[in-house]
């Protein structure tokens, strides 16, 4: 089949891959514009175009997708299909009308849960045991097209972003080549989605980072899963603002109060929540250093048991 892929970051790699090695003619692949990063400000191509030109395929990178030269581009090259992962551009409806086969997209949830910009994230955050992949049939509204094919996973209790993140990617590439297929066969039956069940996942920002030790100690450590790497959990330790990378879940307090630390040690460091859980902090960033072990961030800063941490606001 001919196929327009289109995608940026990394999460979209592996379904890039998968399409070129089932055989399809990727005729163009459209990802976001280099962009300035680190203290020099190189500009730095996304995953996908790596990838691309590696794959010996021809890169698009519009800047815009209404002005009418992507419209352009995509009628000379004339695809079946456009297949789209996590491209960071909205395709307006002359090219979701486009290709003879449409427009697919592989999203990282079971849609209609977590439609938006971070559904990984805040289905750890929210505290779900299931989540997956769903490829759907693009229209006009955000995520809100007809399902083709959903495959699902469980989320291990101490799996971060980070991690859930490579095995969705992972899922959605094998996915997305099996529908395609079917696609080509004609074997797919669109199934609408239901409205009443969609929830959203909107952006992650700073704002969510402060830890509130009266949640619980469950919600904490969601918290914690969910924000890495990026923006991150942070909590005041000793005065000085770290990241929280990596916790466990630890038993039961003796009753002291929310932000309570129960153990400081070369054991580790230990905080009671508000449900009476406790909470071990097992990594930490702390501003202007390099991750460590909460034991080695205490040789440095001992703080005595029964310390009570504040929320950062």
């Amino acid at each position: 089949m001919k196929i327009v892929f289109m995608g940026t970051p990394d999460f979209a790699v592996p379904s890039l891959e998968g399409l070129a090695e089932a055989g399809h003619e990727i005729c163009g692949v459209f990802t976001q514009p280099d962009k300035p990063k680190n203290r020099g400000m190189k500009l730095q191509q996304s995953p996908v175009k790596q990838r691309a030109l590696e794959l010996g395929l021809t890169v698009y990178q519009p800047a815009k997708m209404r002005d009418g030269e992507a419209f352009g581009i995509l009628r000379e090259l004339k695809p079946d299909l456009i297949a789209v992962a996590a491209y960071g551009k909205i395709l307006p409806p002359d090219i979701l009308e486009l290709p003879p086969l449409g427009c697919v997209n592989v999203h990282s949830s079971l849609l209609p849960k977590y439609r938006g910009a971070a559904p990984i994230n805040w289905a750890i955050l929210n505290g779900e045991e299931e989540t997956g992949v769903t490829i759907m049939k693009m229209a006009e509204g955000m995520d809100t097209g007809d399902v083709l094919a959903q495959s699902k996973t469980p989320i291990d209790i101490n799996e971060n972003a980070a991690q859930l993140f490579g095995r969705l990617a992972d899922m959605g590439g094998s996915l997305l080549v099996k529908t395609v297929r079917e696609l080509e066969a004609g074997n797919v039956r669109p199934v609408p989605q239901d409205e009443t069940l969609a929830t959203h996942a909107p952006m992650l920002s700073r704002e969510l980072s402060p830890m509130d030790w009266g949640k619980s100690a469950r919600q904490l450590h969601d918290q914690v899963r969910g924000l890495y790497p990026w923006p991150a959990a942070t909590a005041v330790v000793d005065g000085v603002r770290c990241k929280v990378l990596r916790t466990a879940l630890t038993g039961e307090s003796a009753g002291e109060m929310p932000g309570t630390v129960v153990q400081a040690d070369k054991r580790g460091l230990k905080l009671a929540c508000g449900d009476g859980g406790v909470l071990e902090i097992l990594e930490l960033q702390p501003d202007g250093k390099k991750a460590m072990a909460a034991s080695a961030f205490l040789l440095g800063h001992p703080v005595p048991a029964g310390t009570i941490l504040t929320r950062q606001e």
